[in-house]
């Protein structure tokens, strides 16, 4: 008869359980990449802190609550507070400019601290362009480009020793963003683009999978339930 079903041959029954297994890999692996992430960082921070407080076999009687799952990282971040709130009033930053008065007297130290501290007063001053703009450039030739991050304005002998105007684009790797190149680009030459710094970053992890069209979509699909 005409409208007989037609048996599943072989080959459709293996695209079919291919792409099952595809859609079950991409919606457990982020699932479970980033539950392993979660508990070895908060396994691993547990473990430094109460290793710092008593060692192993003595968490035993009034100390017994820092076996608890996450007692760890709670003891860190109020560490962390009370640093900060000592290094924000008179006598802490009076021991912290000693403290940074010896460590500028050690050789190799005083490099490694300055760089160190360098970054981080970078990404996390309020007024700092780092990682504010998402940008493309040509590289490594013409006609080939690249995703880039903005961190700032050429200065210093770099700027001095070129005719043009040129800015700092961080280029990121794929999939590890957090290794790159440093380029020295001349601002004319670089394409502003409209996605955040975290939908570039996304681009990049993904190797260009994840497009921000896409993850527009996803976030719209997400509002409507």
């Amino acid at each position: 008869m005409a409208n007989e079903k037609q048996p599943l041959s072989s080959s459709s029954i293996g695209t079919k359980l291919r792409a099952y297994f595809i859609a079950g890999v991409l919606v457990t692996a982020p699932i479970t990449i980033t539950v392993w992430l979660t508990i070895a960082i908060i396994n691993f921070i547990d473990k430094t802190v109460k290793n710092i407080i008593l060692p192993d076999g003595y968490y035993d009687g009034i100390f017994t609550f820092l076996s608890i799952p996450g007692v760890g990282i709670v003891i860190a971040i109020l560490f962390l507070l009370i640093v900060g709130m000592f290094a924000t009033n008179i006598m802490g930053r009076f021991f912290l400019r000693i403290g940074e008065s010896i460590l500028d007297h050690l050789p190799v130290v005083r490099s490694l601290y300055g760089a160190t501290k360098q970054i981080f007063e970078t990404v996390f001053a309020n007024q700092s362009e780092a990682f504010r703009e998402v940008v493309m450039v040509e590289y490594p030739r013409t006609n080939m480009w690249v995703i880039g991050f903005l961190t700032g304005r050429t200065r210093g002998e770099v700027q001095q020793k070129t005719a043009d105007d040129l800015v700092n684009i961080f280029v990121p790797t794929t999939p590890n963003p957090t290794s790159g190149f440093l380029l020295f680009v001349p601002e004319k030459d670089v394409i502003h683009l409209d996605m955040t710094v975290e939908e570039g970053i996304k681009l990049v992890v993904s190797a260009g999978i994840v497009t921000p069209d896409q993850l527009q979509d996803m976030q719209k699909k997400k509002d409507t339930f």
